[in-house]
């Protein structure tokens, strides 16, 4: 899944407007203005594509943490571009920071997905790489707990 189409579907996800998504890029320290944050929600097709790069959806999800959760009290030792290139288990790892997540309530979200997994499975992606359990997490598991967030956050607006 390319980083676009994460944030694209995380936007829609988190029914997160341009403004928004502005405010969640500079408090990670990355300064960028609505229009050029839409430009990154837009398809490879359309005019006014801008391919989101590793480093600034390192910087959205970073940022998005803050959003949630608040800033730390502590700097971070690694900031998003010591890490170098994202994957899909870092992805899952930083949203479930962000949203303040547990392992019943990531399991729920992707049975709305249609998604069974057992909480062993699922800690699997969140082990070291070097760990000898450790799994990767797919583009298409990503997909489904993305899918999953957005069924709920619907499903939640209507029980409102």
């Amino acid at each position: 899944m390319t980083n676009n189409d994460l944030l694209r579907r995380l936007r829609y996800a988190l029914n997160l407007n341009g403004v928004t998504m502005t405010e969640i890029f500079a408090l990670a320290g990355y300064q960028i203005g609505p229009a050029e944050a839409l430009k990154f929600l837009k398809k490879e097709e359309e005019p006014g594509f801008v391919a989101c790069d590793d480093v600034a959806m390192g910087y959205f999800l970073d940022g998005l943490i803050v959003y949630r959760r608040g800033r730390q009290e502590q700097p971070a030792v690694a900031g998003p571009v010591a890490e170098g290139a994202l994957t899909n288990n870092l992805i899952l790892r930083k949203l479930r920071i962000a949203l303040e997540l547990n392992d019943e309530a990531m399991i729920e979200i992707l049975k709305l997905a249609g998604v069974v997994i057992s909480k062993a499975q699922l800690s699997a992606m969140f082990r070291s790489v070097a760990h000898r359990n450790y799994k990767v997490c797919g583009d298409q598991f990503l997909r489904n707990f993305i899918r999953g967030l957005t069924l709920g956050q619907k499903k939640s607006a209507e029980e409102k």
